[in-house]
């Protein structure tokens, strides 16, 4: 039997706030030692994902003021996710189709986790990692 996403996912993520800075959104990625970081909302819910690579091309390069820009203002469309009960397939799926090396684990509405291309590359069988770095790696 496949293994689902939460078996394999990292627990315990933590979010930026959409109405965080940019400037504290940098300084937590840094603290964490992380490149990406869910954007959880007021409400509790998903709001997307913000990278260290989105605040260096959206913000800085832009000379946009860091610690006025808000975090929420970088989560664009709906983010892509996988369900807590999903199988490491789809997560593998999910993550080619879409081009994206992290996918945020929601069980119901509620942000559990996170399933990256390390732990797939721990859990899946050897072809399946090395076509979803390669599809991954083309983007």
């Amino acid at each position: 039997m496949s293994k689902t996403a939460r078996e394999i996912m990292t627990e315990g993520c933590e979010c930026a706030g959409e109405n965080d800075s940019i400037a504290d959104a940098a300084k937590k990625l840094k603290e964490l030692g992380v490149g990406s970081m869910p954007i959880c909302g007021e409400d509790d819910r998903l709001k997307g994902m913000i990278t260290d690579r989105d605040i260096v091309t959206k913000v800085v390069a832009e000379g946009r003021d860091p610690s006025s820009v808000k975090v929420g203002e970088l989560g664009e469309g709906k983010p892509v996710t996988i369900g807590a009960d999903d199988s490491v397939t789809e997560a593998i799926k999910t993550m080619t189709e879409h081009q994206v090396r992290r996918l945020p684990v929601i069980d119901g509405h509620e942000l559990v986790g996170i399933v990256s291309q390390a732990d797939i590359a721990k859990n899946a069988e050897e072809d399946d990692v090395g076509e979803l770095v390669g599809a991954i790696s083309q983007a």
